[in-house]
C-alpha cells in the first residue's frame, strides 16, 4: 500500500493541477479562440478556459504546454478575451512555487492567423530558445496579445494594451496550476521588447500582488514616432509592409484618425490585407513591397497626430522601478542600435537600473539566440 501511494504521489507531480474546478475546457481548432457572449467575471486575468497544446508550438521540456484563453481590459476600459499559452517544468517547484516567465513576442502582423498560437510556423521566430527558461526552472507563460486570434483589432505598439496582455496571462496561469509562484521576470524581442517595457512599467498598479524581479528586452522597439517622421522620404520598400502595421495599429487604437481617408489609392487597395495577412507576405512585391514610402499617403495630409499618438507609446518615457536587462545586435537593421542606445539613455535618466549589453555582428533575429546565456543567467540571478 505504501509503495502504491508513493507511486501515485509521483505521477501527481507529472500532472497539471488546476486550481479552481470550475475552470472550463475550451472547444479546440479557431472556435478556442472564440469566447463565451459574457465575459464573467470582474478582474482582469481571469481564465476563460483551457485546452491542451500540441504541435510544434508546445514546448518540449515541459511537464505540460496548455492554451490558455483570459480576461484582459481593451482600450475602451472593457473586459476582452486574450489567447496564450502556458508551459510547466518537470520536477517538483521550488518553495513559493515555480517563478514565472511571461515572454512578449515579436511581430508576426495584425490578422488573426499571425497570432503565435495559431501559426507554428512562425516558432523559431516567436519562441526562440524558451525551452531554456524551462529547463532553468521557469514556467513560461506567453501571450498572443489583445486581438491578436481573438476578436477585435490588434492594437499593434500600443503600449497599454501589450502591457496588459503580458501581466494578465500571469495571473490566468496561477488560477490554472496553483504550483506558479507570484516571482516574476518579464521578457520580450522587438515589438514584444517594446511590449515588456510596458508591462514592467505597468505591473506595480496593473498586478501588484506579483513580485516582478526584473525584465529583458531583446532588440526593443523604440522611437518608432522618430522613424514614422521619416518614413516618406525613405528610398526603399523594405519597411513598407511594417509600416503598413504601424499606421493600422494607430488606426485601430484612435479610428477618428480616419488614416484611411489619407491614404494614396495604391496604399487603401492594399491597407485591407493588414487584416488579413501576416508580416512577411505584406512585405512582398505582389504587396506593401510595392508601395514607396512617398506614394503611402496622398500629398499634403496632415500626419502630426498620428506621429504624436506614436510618440506616447513610445517606451523611453517610462517610469521602470525594477531592473532592467536590454540585448542588442549591432548589426540589426530592424531595431536600430542608436534607438536602443538612445533609449538606455533615456530609462537610465529616468531611474531605472539597466545592465545593457551589444552584441557585435548580431542581426535583428538572432539577438535572443544569441544573448541567451547573459539573459538566463541575469534571470537566475535576480531569483536569488
Amino acid at each position: 500500500m505504501r509503495g502504491l501511494a508513493l507511486l501515485l504521489a509521483l505521477v501527481a507531480l507529472t500532472l497539471p493541477a488546476v486550481a479552481d474546478a470550475k475552470v472550463r475546457t475550451g472547444p479546440g481548432g479557431t472556435a478556442f479562440y472564440k469566447p463565451p457572449g459574457h465575459l464573467s467575471g470582474k478582474s482582469h486575468g481571469g481564465l476563460i478556459w483551457v485546452h491542451k497544446q500540441t504541435g510544434s508550438g508546445a514546448l518540449k521540456p515541459a511537464a505540460y504546454n496548455d492554451l490558455v484563453l483570459y480576461r484582459s481590459i481593451g482600450e475602451d476600459g472593457k473586459p476582452i478575451a486574450v489567447s496564450g499559452a502556458v508551459a510547466v517544468p518537470r520536477g517538483k517547484p521550488p518553495k513559493g512555487g515555480w517563478p514565472i516567465l511571461t515572454w512578449a513576442h515579436g511581430t508576426t502582423g495584425i490578422a488573426d492567423i499571425c497570432a503565435p498560437t495559431r501559426a507554428p510556423a512562425a516558432v523559431q521566430y516567436v519562441k526562440p530558445d524558451l525551452g531554456d527558461f524551462l529547463k532553468a526552472g521557469f514556467a513560461v507563460v506567453s501571450t498572443d496579445y489583445q486581438g491578436l486570434g481573438t476578436p477585435g483589432t490588434h492594437l499593434y505598439l500600443i503600449g497599454k494594451e501589450e502591457g496588459r496582455s503580458v501581466l494578465d496571462i500571469v495571473r490566468a496561469a496561477r488560477q490554472l496550476d496553483p504550483r506558479l509562484g507570484k516571482r516574476v521576470v518579464i521578457a520580450g524581442h522587438s515589438q514584444g521588447g517594446h511590449a515588456a517595457l510596458w508591462a514592467a512599467a505597468l505591473a506595480p498598479k496593473w498586478t501588484p500582488e506579483l513580485k516582478l524581479e526584473g525584465t529583458i528586452a531583446y532588440a526593443p522597439a523604440s522611437h518608432i514616432e522618430t522613424q514614422a517622421r521619416v518614413f516618406t522620404s525613405l528610398q526603399t520598400t523594405a519597411l513598407s509592409g511594417l509600416a503598413s502595421l504601424i499606421f493600422r495599429g494607430i488606426d485601430a487604437a484612435h479610428p477618428t484618425l480616419n488614416l484611411t481617408s489619407l491614404l494614396t489609392p495604391q496604399a487603401a487597395a492594399l491597407y485591407p490585407k493588414t487584416l488579413t495577412q501576416c508580416l512577411p507576405t505584406l512585405g512582398q512585391p505582389s504587396e506593401f513591397g510595392s508601395v514607396m514610402p512617398a506614394n503611402f499617403f496622398r500629398s499634403g495630409v496632415d500626419l502630426n497626430p498620428a506621429y504624436k499618438l506614436l510618440g506616447e507609446n513610445d517606451p523611453e518615457h517610462l517610469k521602470i522601478h525594477t531592473p532592467l536587462y536590454i540585448a542588442q545586435g549591432e548589426a540589426d537593421q530592424t531595431v536600430f542600435p542608436a534607438f536602443t542606445d538612445q533609449l538606455d539613455a533615456a530609462l537610465t535618466a529616468a531611474g531605472t537600473k539597466i545592465d545593457y549589453k551589444k552584441y557585435p555582428g548580431i542581426s535583428h533575429g538572432g539577438i535572443v539566440t544569441a544573448a541567451i546565456k547573459d539573459t538566463l543567467a541575469w534571470a537566475r540571478s535576480r531569483l536569488r
